[in-house]
């Protein structure tokens, strides 16, 4: 029986600001097809974990992606099989959301940025699957913040990518949205072979769309696998710093929600 094939391995993965560890000894995988999400507290690791994965930041440790080296990647060749969506992304409030999208089909553009039947062909395609079509012609400072968050995962999408890594993608998104893009994260998976590693901050979003949850803490790997393994209350209490009680649900996967607080 063959082994699964991985997009992405990493052993050893340790980064400091200055004299300041940010992350010890992490090792974490990457398979086409599967959606990890990434969890723990803020400074926990999860946002430098990412950028390291992708050669933004250089950590010791070793990083393959699709069985190569981190370091022996071309830029435009990794562009090709990884899209990073930042917490944050870079915002020209001036620039038409057609333009924005555009830029997805950077890493394959010809001589002097000419875009080929194909790439026009793959936007347009990517805008009528998540509905943008009204959006286009709008610049982005006349579109909500939310809108502006489905664009950036639009545009990674139309990068046409192995594997998607999000930090914080539900950043101004309301909670229809947040539910919308997580079943669309589960169908590329499942329809594309898409690996996916998303960094989030809600617990249970993250267990119901997630094969494997790894929870992050002072910037090493506390606890990794299913969300029944991960999401034990007295592992997250000692983590996040607040008692949490897990509620068992017929059919998925278990609930977490803090202890409340006493009324004395």
């Amino acid at each position: 029986m063959s082994a699964t094939p991985t997009l992405m391995t990493s052993t050893g993965i340790s980064f400091a600001y200055g004299d300041k560890p940010v992350l010890r000894d992490v090792r974490i995988t990457l398979a086409p097809g599967e959606v990890v999400a990434l969890i723990g507290p803020n400074g926990s690791g999860k946002s430098t974990l990412i950028k390291s994965l992708l050669g933004h930041l250089h950590a010791s440790g070793e990083i393959a992606w699709d069985g190569k080296p981190l370091r022996q990647w071309k830029r435009r060749d990794l562009a090709r099989l990884v899209a990073y969506l930042p917490q944050f992304p870079a915002l020209d409030p001036q620039q038409r959301v057609a333009d924005v999208l555009s830029l997805g089909r950077a890493p394959y553009w010809g001589a002097f940025g000419i875009e080929s039947p194909r790439d026009v062909e793959v936007v347009q395609r990517t805008i009528d699957e998540l509905h943008l079509r009204e959006w286009t012609t709008r610049r982005m400072d006349e579109i909500s913040g939310g809108q502006r968050q489905l664009v950036y995962v639009a545009r990674a999408l139309i990068q046409e990518p192995r594997a998607l890594l999000l930090d914080e993608p539900n950043t101004y998104l309301d909670l229809r949205h947040q539910v919308e893009l997580a079943r669309l994260m589960r169908a590329l998976a499942r329809d594309c072979s898409l690996g996916l590693l998303v960094a989030s901050h809600d617990l249970n979003l993250a267990a119901a769309f997630a094969d494997r949850l790894v929870l992050m803490h002072d910037g090493a790997v506390a606890a990794a696998g299913s969300a029944e393994e991960v999401l034990k209350p007295e592992l997250l209490t000692r983590v996040y710093g607040v008692r949490m009680q897990r509620l068992a649900r017929e059919g998925g996967p278990p609930v977490l929600v803090p202890d409340e607080p006493s009324r004395g």
